[in-house]
């Protein structure tokens, strides 16, 4: 299903940010099942990666958190505990 911008935009800016992440996570498992050879739509990979830059348009343009601080507040652990 593709999140249209007006959608978004109604979106709180709690709701966004979980989006944001529930989309990130679909997007690893998407990717998974394509190196494994189990996806039937490869086009999901693509509306996904679309919806979540019109997730982050939407919170640049509102001036809302920036991706770091999202990612952190997520739970995500980014660069932290890879080896330099």
């Amino acid at each position: 299903m593709v999140v249209k911008a007006s959608e978004i935009r109604r979106m709180a800016p709690e709701e966004r940010l979980r989006k944001l992440n529930e989309l990130r996570l679909e997007l690893v498992k998407l990717r998974l099942q394509a190196k494994m050879g189990t996806l039937t739509n490869t086009a999901r990979i693509r509306n996904v990666r679309r919806d979540i830059a019109r997730i982050l348009t939407v919170i640049n343009e509102e001036g809302g958190v920036s991706v770091s601080e999202a990612s952190t507040t997520s739970g995500e652990t980014g660069s932290e505990g890879q080896a330099s």
